[in-house]
């Protein structure tokens, strides 16, 4: 069978809460066939209407999109065909049909841990399974699971079919394989995953929370109002780090930029938690600098400054365009105020 010929793999996305309709709603726009499961025994009318809410609401997303101009509304309905409900009573056969299954059921122990044996008891032995959990760790999890090195935990942003980014993290007997297969299936409907060690936070949401508390705590210091934070955060923050990584711009600026600057918001602030930590002050001290000493965080071997430099101007100027916030120069000098008093 040739490549083009191949069908695509089959998605199951237990539970069929907020993630999970955000799950189905990215693999069938990709083109997967995809099970939204809910594996919660319910009497037959509450199921059709969960099945019915569903439904709607995949079906509400795609058409924002389309009014957005993501793409042609007629298509919806194609996509939409693409997912199907399973009740309990048809939850086994959907998870035997699938390659990838997405654990999204409430963030409740007891609710992973029958979750997991219920797919333990249908799915394919060789069915890549992965947590969408934000609460709990992969290794804690993985010893719910039937064949755990096939398991890893994938971490979705909200809104699931929307943001790019998912974040990948395996335990000790996660399979190479397995992490491979799901990051390489992940790269195929659009997104961008990354690994990290399975740590409390993970990425995004250890930075965002930080980021979050501290806006709340300048609004309760009277720093700045809700308002004007937002504003901040949108126009500074959203640009400069879209346009970088936070890590590749402590790069840019500068490692010591970086100590300097943190120690004196600790002492002015009178919070240590402000201070770099130790491999900041390690690396200035080593000449580990950045962009201008060839290496930081990041090694710079072999890129040319300028023209990197040049290529970030660029991405920001783009997004600046794209905001409506490019200008032009002005063309005329600003007019002087006549002098209406004064010595002559």
């Amino acid at each position: 069978m040739s490549v083009a010929a191949r069908r695509r793999d089959r998605i199951a996305a237990l539970g069929a809460g907020r993630m999970g309709r955000g799950i189905a709603t990215a693999f069938a726009y990709a083109g997967h066939e995809v099970r939204l499961v809910d594996v919660k025994p319910r009497a037959s009318a509450a199921a059709e209407a969960l099945r019915g809410e569903a439904i709607a609401e995949i079906d509400a997303s795609l058409a924002a999109m389309a009014a957005w101009g993501a793409f042609d509304d007629s298509l919806r309905p194609r996509v939409l065909q693409r997912v199907r409900f399973a009740a309990r009573d048809e939850a086994a056969a959907a998870l035997a049909d699938a390659d990838f299954v997405f654990e999204g059921v409430p963030e409740v122990i007891d609710a992973k841990h029958e979750a997991f044996a219920f797919v333990g008891a249908h799915a394919r032995p060789d069915a890549v399974v992965a947590s969408t959990t934000s609460t709990f760790l992969v290794t804690q999890l993985a010893g719910f699971v039937e064949r755990p090195a096939r398991f890893l935990n994938a971490h979705w942003l909200n809104p699931a079919h929307v943001i790019p980014l998912v974040e990948l993290s395996a335990h000790d007997g996660t399979s190479p394989e397995a992490s491979r297969s799901l990051h390489a299936l992940l790269e195929s409907i659009g997104k961008v995953p990354v690994h990290c060690r399975a740590a409390p936070g993970y990425i995004v949401p250890r930075l965002q929370s930080l980021i979050m508390n501290e806006a709340a705590r300048m609004i309760e210091q009277g720093v700045a109002s809700a308002e004007e934070i937002d504003r901040a955060t949108r126009y500074g923050l959203g640009f400069r780090f879209a346009n970088m990584g936070v890590v590749e711009f402590i790069d840019y600026g500068g490692n010591d930029i970086l100590y300097y600057a943190s120690r004196y918001l600790a002492q002015a602030l009178g919070d240590e938690r402000y201070a770099s930590p130790p491999i900041v002050d390690r690396y200035m001290r080593e000449g580990r600098n950045g962009l201008r000493d060839g290496r930081g965080f990041h090694d710079y071997d072999g890129i040319d400054p300028a023209r990197y430099r040049s290529e970030t101007l660029g991405r920001m100027l783009g997004m600046l365009s794209h905001a409506g916030l490019l200008r032009a120069p002005a063309t005329d000098e600003y007019d002087r105020p006549t002098s209406t008093g004064g010595a002559s």
